[in-house]
């Protein structure tokens, strides 16, 4: 093969390592949706005729097995259309609930998913006061400073369960413990996390919590939220119309995409920790490929409180734009999809206390389902050679 070709093929198919932006929908997945596309195309509100009550049945299941990995109750489970709606609901609902009984602050991280940030500054707008916590070097959110930051007036704390830019997992059940004690609800964005770690709501102090299809292997364009209901989590829904998902949620539940979520959730309770076990080892292979290769490399966030199948990782001195560029062949990012189209370098890794430059040349490796230990060594390779490259040339070093 000519040099052409190889760079061709590389264009067309290159290997896939930004598995926090967005997942393939795992072929068992697709296979439960298309009946419902196709022959079991009912609106699964219609419950007067066999097309109807097909449809709601499959709602029915895939909001059990939704529930069943994170071991909720059925009718704790919202289906809604992502985690961005999630998020909304959760916060906006549940701040907006307990407005009317005179508490009307939130408290979140800093380093917190862009929606649930936006959905922050919205409440701000309104009249709320939030407190925006700041984060540990490695990331993490200490529980004491969670606890000094709640007030009397406080309706909501909203902490994210893994990082999306840095993988890094949250203390939760100390946060939880502490939301539950001051009689504060608490929310958790576990968009990245569901299906990666285990959830055990039953557990877990938490009272609304917000999933998304397409970061397990399931369809975009549906997620879920999880209301708790002893205790009871009260909250004001954002959209009026039919009073579909217990009045949380009014519009027709999209049964194909539902059946597609229930799917997602029921196959990754089943392989979660053989899944496990995979990237812990590709995760181990990559980060001691690169950092032997590229020595003065290091890991952000947190060594030991993270998922495997992320590696933030900083190469000083480079451009990790221009080192993407430099990779045809590797599918990767430098930091959120949602916040990838920004100027600036990422948020979440200056309030780690990275310079601006160190923020600018650090990479996000995405490992998954569908990684093999080939294609991290190729990506190890071909990292490392284009930093070597670019190095010598001089022609992207940074001003730090």
């Amino acid at each position: 093969m000519t040099d052409t070709a190889v760079h061709s093929a590389a264009e067309a198919a290159p290997i896939y390592l930004d598995y926090q932006a967005t997942t393939p929908v795992d072929p068992r997945v697709r296979e439960a949706m298309w009946p419902y596309f196709a022959a079991s195309f009912g609106n699964p509100h219609s419950v007067h005729h066999r097309y109807g009550r097909d449809a709601e049945a499959a709602v029915a299941q895939a909001r059990r097995d939704v529930a069943a990995l994170i071991q909720a109750e059925p009718r704790e489970v919202i289906f809604t259309s992502g985690a961005t709606e999630s998020n909304n609901t959760a916060i906006k609902g549940g701040a907006r609930f307990h407005a009317a009984r005179g508490k009307q602050h939130v408290v979140t991280p800093v380093t917190e998913h862009k929606c649930v940030l936006a959905s922050c500054q919205r409440l701000e707008q309104e009249g709320f006061a939030v407190t925006y916590l700041p984060v540990r070097a490695n990331g993490l959110v200490d529980p004491q400073a969670v606890a000094d930051a709640i007030r009397p007036d406080t309706a909501l704390v909203s902490v994210m369960a893994v990082n999306n830019e840095i993988g890094v997992i949250q203390p939760l059940a100390e946060i939880g413990a502490i939301c539950r004690e001051k009689g504060v609800m608490f929310h958790v964005d576990a968009a990245q996390a569901a299906g990666k770690i285990p959830i055990d709501t039953t557990e877990l102090p938490v009272d609304l919590m917000s999933i998304s299809g397409h970061k397990i292997y399931g369809p975009k364009g549906i997620g879920a939220l999880y209301v708790r209901r002893r205790p009871r989590a009260r909250l004001e829904p954002l959209m009026d119309g039919g009073g579909q998902e217990r009045g949380l949620r009014s519009g027709t539940v999209p049964a194909p995409l539902a059946v597609g979520l229930g799917a997602a959730c029921r196959i990754a309770g089943e392989v979660m920790a053989d899944e496990r076990a995979h990237l812990d080892a590709l995760y181990r292979r990559l980060r001691d490929g690169l950092m032997e290769r590229v020595p003065d490399a290091y890991v952000n966030g947190d060594e030991t409180a993270r998922i495997p199948g992320n590696l933030n990782i900083c190469i000083p001195g480079l451009d990790a734009e221009t080192l993407i560029e430099a990779v045809p062949g590797l599918a990767l990012s430098t930091a959120s999809a949602c916040s990838s189209a920004a100027v600036e370098p990422s948020y979440v890794l200056s309030a780690l206390g990275l310079s601006d430059a160190d923020a600018a040349a650090s990479l996000r490796i995405g490992l998954g389902r569908y990684t093999t230990a080939d294609e991290v060594d190729r990506a190890v390779a071909e990292i490392a050679g284009a930093a070597q490259r670019l190095r010598d040339s001089g022609a992207t070093r940074l001003q730090a």
